[in-house]
């Protein structure tokens, strides 16, 4: 084995940051160091080949030809820019405007289920505490898609394909299990909160039709307590992780709960996660967001005091003992800014394994229109969380260009993918203030796609 095939592979096994300091060593380690097939199995190995593929099929035949796999990695490691645009729909058929919904990227579809919309009796409580609200107008039980797949031109057809089935409901999660959608709890027109288990298996027919079959899902005899404004993932392995939310007589939960989802999507079991500290403390309206492997991030919510956090934790699911551990930052050594405490946000895993949080409120309910980039890839794949490491956790607020939403909070999110794009709908937004009106809130039912800007 000559000298230079056994440095590729050993710059194969190393982080990007020491492929960089390897090539400055002498001309012949740059040649090495800089060669495309390397990065480009770089960008495979940190991104996952899946989200490759899906992002070559993204571009257009001349990026294809042009693209250099070190440049791509470096625009996405120094991300700075969104460019936003407001969706067109065709025909006048589109979603009613609503929040606390669930939208969902399946095969190259959009799907958007249930929430709240407006119906409130003006002079009757609105929604000014979402997440814990139980007095809300509308809780809707309809299912739409839309195509946004490769020929998609950026204006789009909404279908309505059910009613009824699941119930209506806002505060839900619907967490994405290969082609599938696994819903769970949620809180009906009554305030009552639930805790069933639906699955909708996906039938897809090109870019002309997607059908959705939802049936309730045989959990056996144990079951989270019921629950709204939770968060969920999905652990990429067929196991669904719920955490927190609002249960029984409005109090903030802090339980860890794990669906088995092994026997394809026939039965499941949920099994409790004991918290062992440290753990976060009670919440709802946060974020649980899959970052790769067996690890999850959570951020934010609002606490049992109804005080809003900022605070970021790292949930581990893998071995015999699952752990939770909270990323403190000393501020003295955080360039820049960090996000305000924020409510009903956004969470999005992005291409690059990084997470995209937007918008949100604050507790005097001040809506948020901020996007920020929370990175903690580094920190997951080569295992180096602990004190003396926590410093690398870095947040980047990002500039945005184009048709940019509004103010708003308790929104749905997804990304496609190739994690290159994100698209945003609906929400609570700003609206004029009425004389008999003590907030001004308004629903909206617009659809907004975030693409990450790379100069290729």
């Amino acid at each position: 084995m000559d000298h230079d095939h056994l440095f590729s592979i050993i710059l194969h096994l190393l982080p990007p940051e020491s492929i960089l300091s390897f090539s400055m060593t002498c001309r012949r380690f740059r040649s090495l160091a800089s060669s495309d097939s390397l990065w480009e199995s770089i960008c495979r190995r940190d991104w996952g080949s899946s989200v490759v593929d899906a992002l070559l099929a993204s571009f257009s035949a001349h990026e294809r030809r042009a693209l250099s796999w070190k440049r791509l990695y470096q625009q996405v490691s120094q991300l700075g820019l969104l460019s936003c645009r407001r969706l067109s729909c065709k025909d006048g058929i589109f979603p009613k405007p609503r929040a606390s919904h669930s939208l969902n990227f399946v095969s190259d579809w959009l799907v958007l289920f249930g929430g709240g919309c407006e119906g409130v009796d003006p002079a009757g409580l609105m929604w000014s505490d979402i997440e814990s609200a139980s007095k809300l107008g509308r809780h809707l039980d309809d299912t739409w898609v839309a195509y946004v797949g490769n020929g998609f031109n950026r204006v789009l057809s909404w279908q309505h394909v059910n009613s009824g089935i699941p119930s209506g409901r806002f505060g839900q999660t619907c967490t994405l299990v290969s082609d599938s959608l696994v819903l769970f709890g949620g809180i009906n027109d009554n305030g009552v909160r639930l805790n069933d288990t639906w699955v909708g298996r996906v039938f897809c027919e090109g870019t002309l039709e997607l059908k959705i079959s939802w049936r309730l899902l045989d959990v056996g005899p144990v079951a989270p307590p019921p629950r709204g404004a939770h968060a969920a993932c999905c652990t990429g392995d067929r196991r669904v992780v719920i955490h927190g939310g609002i249960g029984l007589d409005g109090q903030r939960l802090s339980d860890t709960w794990l669906l088995d989802l092994s026997d394809d999507l026939r039965t499941a079991r949920w099994h409790q996660i004991p918290n062992v500290w440290p753990s976060p403390l009670p919440r709802s309206g946060h974020s649980l967001t899959w970052i790769g492997g067996t690890w999850m991030v959570l951020f934010g919510g609002r606490g049992s005091r109804y005080e809003v956090l900022n605070d970021v934790w790292l949930f581990d699911i893998g071995g015999g003992h699952p752990e939770w551990k909270e990323l403190k930052y000393d501020l003295s050594n955080v360039p820049g800014e960090i996000p305000l405490p924020r409510v009903g946000h956004s969470a999005t895993l992005i291409l690059g394994g990084r997470v995209l949080i937007y918008g949100g409120e604050d507790s005097q309910r001040r809506r948020k229109d901020d996007f920020w980039l929370l990175d903690v890839s580094s920190l997951v794949r080569f295992r180096s969380i602990g004190p003396k490491k926590t410093s690398r956790i870095t947040w980047k607020k990002l500039q945005v260009e184009g048709q940019c939403p509004d103010y708003r909070s308790f929104h749905g999110a997804c990304a496609d993918r190739s994690g290159r794009y994100v698209y945003m709908f609906g929400g609570m937004v700003d609206g004029v203030v009425h004389p008999a009106e003590a907030y001004g809130l308004r629903f909206d039912g617009e659809l907004y796609q975030v693409e990450l800007v790379l100069q290729l």
